[in-house]
């Protein structure tokens, strides 16, 4: 069971990482309104593929949600879709990782349970807004929100396995370290405010867009430029920060500590030059997702070094 916990663990987290690049998607694409209903998408449990599947007076029924884009778009439509299918297998997962970790731990270490469990309230929690997300039409506020609870269910998980394997044996030789830690907190609240600025320069692009229109494109960032400057000091303050962990884990004897600590530092460089393509390239949707998820990236890897050297060893 400890090793069935701990695959479907990992499996989670990485699901849990898909779904987030999957959102990231939706909203570069502009398909966040693909399915204008929840949890059916226009009325149906398998999204029409064309215009004939839908009601005659569709633009009438779905016109106000829409924000006026009645002409019906099979690709939006789809993507949303997708999108809400990882979420459903976002939670199997995790009721299934719910499921073992009870067999497993409940009686020996029930805090890995209770991560667990914990997790899968806010994956409900999470469905909840989500659906509140769609009937806000998309409202900043509430996607931002919908963005954080993602990244503390991450955490959760990320967690729960990690003790899983402490439990079992694996990370005795990993001692606790106030001032790794310390250093690794900063480097956290860091990541968790350039991804909430993200989120609101993506907004402003978004306006930008519907007022300048794609002939414009070059135009966008120009409207949110403090916002990306500081956005970029962020990202800057980070590297700082992860080099100076780097300098100090490197000279550790544990590989693990310092795979992570490597895999974290090149993150951050690849987050820094995907936001310059954003800034410099006219924002092109294909790089928004990549963007977005490798900041999940390493806010994982941080969370695992938060671990590492925070939590004592039994």
């Amino acid at each position: 069971m400890t090793n069935l916990f701990r695959r479907f663990g990992l499996l989670t987290v990485i699901t849990v990482i898909g779904l987030i690049f999957v959102g990231g998607f939706v909203r570069a694409s502009g398909s966040g309104m693909g399915c204008p209903d929840w949890p059916k998408c226009f009325g149906m449990w398998i999204p029409p593929t064309s215009i004939d599947q839908l009601p005659v007076n569709y633009a009438e029924i779905y016109g106000e949600k829409l924000k006026g884009e009645i002409v019906f778009n099979p690709t939006k439509t789809w993507i949303e879709y997708i999108n809400r299918l990882f979420g459903v297998l976002t939670g199997i997962f995790i009721i299934i990782s719910v499921f073992f970790s009870y067999k497993a731990y409940v009686k020996t270490k029930p805090l890995i349970f209770y991560l667990s469990f914990l997790a899968l309230i806010l994956v409900l929690l999470e469905g909840w807004l989500g659906a509140k997300v769609v009937s806000s039409e998309l409202h900043p506020t509430m996607i931002t929100v919908h963005m954080l609870l993602s990244l503390l269910i991450l955490g959760l998980l990320l967690f729960a396995v990690l003790y899983s394997y402490r439990a079992e044996g694996y990370l005795k030789d990993l001692k606790g370290n106030r001032g790794l830690t310390f250093l690794i907190g900063i480097g956290i609240v860091l990541t968790v405010g350039q991804i909430i600025f993200g989120t609101q320069i993506r907004e402003g692009i978004d306006i930008a867009q519907k007022s300048l229109g794609e002939v414009g494109r070059e135009q966008w960032v120009d409207t949110v430029i403090g916002k990306v400057w500081f956005h970029s000091g962020l990202g800057f303050s980070i590297l700082l920060v992860q080099i100076l962990l780097f300098l100090r884990i490197n000279k550790s004897s544990n590989q693990f500590s310092r795979k992570i600590t490597i895999s974290t530092l090149l993150s951050v460089l690849l987050i820094i030059f995907s936001g310059m393509l954003l800034t410099f390239a006219g924002f092109p949707a294909l790089i928004q997702p990549f963007h977005l998820t490798l900041s999940v990236v390493i806010i994982s890897l941080q969370f695992v070094s938060l671990f590492l050297f925070n939590v004592k060893n039994n």
